[in-house]
């Protein structure tokens, strides 16, 4: 790279390189997708449900159809065109909940994806449903950062990276899921997953060697490890991201960094998520596979595409066996109650305040007096007005129980440093609560970022004793060590981890409240 000379071009995301004459320019089209959570039907402005008259009003975003109509737009705009996505097709919405992986292969291959990495979610119904997934797709999915031969469902079926050949080029992929998969997801304990940086920088050598130079990452690691990896390896020329729905452009306010972002010669591109945008990014490469152009944007998915008839319909027709559960009207909420990521991901939300609430409510009577409640347990936020189970399992898609337990007091305090450790991730351990109070210094280390935590006593609020003994209430995922809460499978006593549906029990605490009205009561606050 000592020859080339940077320079940007149209924007903060937009890069040319000028260098010597190359023999042979060539130009690649990459269309991608990430975090799409099973969300075939157009979503609202809130990622949640959006009904047919607001679809029909142009009040709605994404879904199948739409993009369907939009990858066959882009693909007539370029004569050289990969489809990639950055994982987490699983998870989501009772589409997932009734059909598992068989919806996503059916319309991945409609829609004709050259490749994907595995994201968490792949893994939330263990090793054989993703595998069932993988015989069922016409493309390559890959996971490089893993040892999976150990586990008899994917061994010598999921490969690390896949060599493809485009435009008379060929082009390498390599795949990348969440190191912390195993306390994410349910992948068993038979798959080692390791860090990024050497897995990627391995298949990168392997490709060089057999003549590839043109490299592309599809990482479901986040924003921040995308960038590690882009600065700590070399030999990468684009990372399509995934994990923390980020979104990047150079026209939003909203985007948290440039389309691309460049960290070195390396561009990362990630198109937020649930199929909101199609993210497209227009790539040159000299010949000898140095990248002397990139840029794009992604595409909005709004009422200005139009939705493929034949994709409509099929999705109506695979909606009627869920339409009686999630059409019921259970409650009614006066306002919008947020449950948008970034929020509760980050400190108090009203959604986080509810399910927590609703969780206490049910078992309080069984001497419980603490709820904990991850923070990526809540997937959307519900509109104001008449709320649907289908909104609420939108919501509260992972079919958790309630799981009750007694643990001393300084197992909690350790149970929240863990949620806030890795805040500046916007992991999802973050710790919605009810029941208890707490503050949190981000600047200050992780393990030690917890102070002022209060507990309800008697009508009061007290400090937390850490030897004293609490009952609580948390989600059968987190109690089982989910989201890197340990201490919780290893220090809880007298557990039961069968209780009711958490979807349920919040339903009908939101009916109980109606119509309900959303609030913030300063429970969490930071420092």
């Amino acid at each position: 790279m000592s020859r080339l000379k940077l320079r940007l071009l149209g924007g903060a995301g937009a890069l040319a390189i000028t260098a010597g004459a190359a023999a042979a320019d060539y130009t690649l089209t990459i269309l991608h997708t990430n975090d799409f959570h099973a969300r075939f039907e157009p979503i609202s402005k809130y990622d949640s449900a959006c009904s047919s008259e607001d679809n029909g009003e142009g009040k709605c975003f994404g879904g199948t159809a739409r993009l369907i109509s939009a990858v066959a737009d882009a693909r007539a705009r370029s004569n050289n065109t990969v489809l990639v996505d950055g994982g987490d097709q699983f998870q989501g919405t009772l589409f997932y909940t009734y059909y598992k992986g068989k919806m996503a292969a059916e319309f991945m291959n409609k829609l004709g994806y050259d490749a994907m990495t595995v994201g968490n979610h792949e893994f939330d119904d263990g090793p054989e449903v993703l595998a069932g997934f993988m015989d069922a797709v016409e493309f390559p999915v890959l996971m490089s950062n893993a040892d999976v031969s150990g586990e008899p469902a994917l061994a010598g079926k999921l490969a690390k990276s896949t060599i493809l050949e485009r435009g008379g080029e060929k082009l390498g992929f390599i795949g990348l899921t969440p190191h912390d998969t195993d306390e994410l997801a349910s992948p068993g304990d038979n798959i080692i997953f390791t860090d990024p940086v050497g897995a990627v920088q391995s298949e990168v050598d392997k490709m060089t060697a057999e003549g590839v130079n043109k490299i592309i990452v599809l990482s479901h690691s986040g924003y921040g490890v995308d960038k590690r990896v882009a600065a700590e390896t070399t030999g990468v020329d684009v990372i399509v991201g995934g994990h923390t729905n980020t979104f990047l452009s150079n026209t939003s306010d909203r985007a948290e960094g440039p389309y691309p972002t460049m960290v070195g010669s390396t561009a990362i591109v990630s198109a937020y998520a649930y199929g909101k945008f199609l993210g497209e990014l227009n790539v040159t490469f000299n010949d000898a596979g140095e990248i002397v152009e990139a840029n794009g944007e992604p595409l909005i998915m709004d009422a200005g595409v139009a939705e493929d008839a034949a994709a409509k319909a099929r999705i109506a027709e695979l909606a009627k066996p869920l339409d009686e559960i999630r059409n019921k009207i259970v409650a009614e909420t006066v306002e919008a109650i947020d449950g948008d990521k970034g929020n509760c991901r980050a400190g108090e939300c009203a959604m986080g305040n509810l399910v927590a609430d609703a969780m206490l409510d049910r078992v309080k009577e069984q001497g419980i007096s603490i709820a904990i409640q991850n923070g990526g347990g809540l997937r959307a936020s519900i509109d104001a007005g008449p709320v649907t189970m289908g909104e609420v399992l939108t919501v509260l898609p992972f079919q958790n129980t309630l799981s009750t337990f007694q643990t001393h007091g300084e197992t909690i305090l350790a149970a929240l440093e863990n949620g806030v450790s890795q805040y500046e991730d916007g992991a999802g351990r973050f710790p919605q609560v009810a029941g208890l109070s707490f503050k949190y210094d981000v600047t200050a280390a992780a393990g030690s970022r917890i102070s002022d935590v209060m507990v309800m006593e008697d009508g009061a609020m007290v400090p937390l004793d850490p030897a004293k003994v609490y009952g609580v209430v948390t989600n059968n995922y987190v109690r089982g060590g989910g989201d890197g809460y340990k201490m919780f499978a290893t220090d809880a006593m007298n557990v039961y981890d069968f209780g009711p549906d958490l979807a349920d029990v919040t339903a009908e605490f939101l009916a109980a409240k109606g119509p309900f009205t959303p609030y913030l009561d300063g429970r969490i606050s930071a420092k």
